[in-house]
């Protein structure tokens, strides 16, 4: 971590704006660039940063509104070196206050878990490179596939070309709850039973928590909570009475649910998120974390949370590509260029 060598306290407070791959979707609207604030914060000679990013069609904060409340925490720490409860905060602010004061505090370690499991949309043998490369160093081959995005038979056709051409695969899948239960067990239809073990997870695959666990329940298929974890009612349960309520229990740590996935900009604070991956680990709930489309700068911590919150799982990260940029901090081994952080707009400074 760098030093301020002064030793004052002081914070700064910058807004970026990161060009994207002219073909990102989200939630249906395209993404031609990212929107985001970083803060920085100095204290007793070290740096700490945090990125605020709320994901256009996720998060329910805007841009405006966590601007207000940044400058607000920020002005407050300023003044008196303490946070106030994270609770009160949007999840996007509530992550990037945190982060930045884990820093300062020393508290994420400097090396990150940089694998990723790498996106595939198309013809498997071009992902091979990738796949002999995680053999060669002891990794499970692990990759991810957006669904729900086309036809379900199309879907349940790729997702069964991937496990029959590579025996040793497993497979991540997301569908974002885009599909009816009919067009979830259509997919499935199309996926040889003799394969379906092999997929690791399939995030939410219908419109509601109640029919991704019909779903589940009738192919096998093992399902993974995303959005399940960010709503008000979940985050309003506390965590140690949630296994003592049978039909809280059977919603989130039932048969077929096998994993949680941990999207920190969507979920709130590093406090909130640590939480969540202890109480799952206690259940046999495995935990990924899983980018919400960050900067290279905030994709670099989630990768140093991977490795130490969650260290035998290969995280969700694998989104640099969607960017023309970096930002501050490079991602190992990333050919795309660096913007620097002194080059964004500085909103305000303390």
């Amino acid at each position: 971590m760098p030093l301020d060598q002064s030793g004052a306290r002081s914070a700064k407070l910058y807004r970026y704006q990161i060009p994207m791959d002219s073909g990102v979707i989200v939630r249906d609207q395209r993404l031609l660039q990212r929107n985001g604030y970083i803060i920085e914060l100095k204290d007793s000679g070290k740096i700490g940063y945090g990125e605020c990013a709320p994901l256009p069609g996720f998060s329910q904060e805007t841009l405006e509104e966590v601007e207000v409340q940044l400058k607000e925490a920020l002005e407050h720490w300023y003044q008196t070196g303490l946070w106030s409860d994270w609770n009160q905060y949007a999840p996007s602010v509530a992550f990037a206050l945190s982060m930045a004061q884990a820093e300062l505090s020393n508290l994420l370690p400097e090396q990150g878990e940089y694998r990723a499991a790498p996106l595939c949309s198309g013809d498997p043998d071009e992902l091979l490179p990738v796949f002999d490369a995680m053999e060669e160093t002891g990794r499970q081959k692990v990759a991810k596939v957006k669904v729900g995005l086309y036809e379900p038979i199309r879907d349940g056709m790729l997702v069964n070309l991937f496990l029959e051409s590579i025996p040793d695969l497993q497979l991540r899948l997301d569908a974002n709850r885009s599909w009816t239960l009919e067009k979830a067990l259509k997919f499935a239809q199309y996926v040889s039973p003799e394969y379906r073990a092999r997929i690791a997870f399939l995030e939410e695959p219908c419109k509601t928590e109640s029919l991704s666990r019909d779903f589940a329940q009738k192919t096998g298929i093992t399902i993974a909570w995303d959005e399940a974890l960010q709503q008000t009612d979940f985050n309003e349960i506390e965590l140690d009475s949630l296994f003592g309520q049978e039909s809280l229990g059977e919603r989130f740590l039932g048969e077929h649910v096998g994993a949680w996935v941990i999207k920190p900009t969507l979920i709130g604070s590093l406090e909130r998120c640590n939480q969540l991956i202890d109480f799952a680990h206690q259940h046999g709930i495995q935990t990924v974390i899983s980018s919400s489309i960050e900067s290279s700068l905030g994709l670099n911590q989630l990768a140093r949370l991977s490795a130490w919150k969650t260290p035998e799982q290969t995280p969700g990260l694998d989104t640099l590509q969607l960017f023309q940029t970096q930002l501050e901090v490079t991602w190992p081994g990333c050919p795309l260029p660096v913007t620097l952080l002194s080059d964004q707009q500085l909103i305000q400074q303390w």
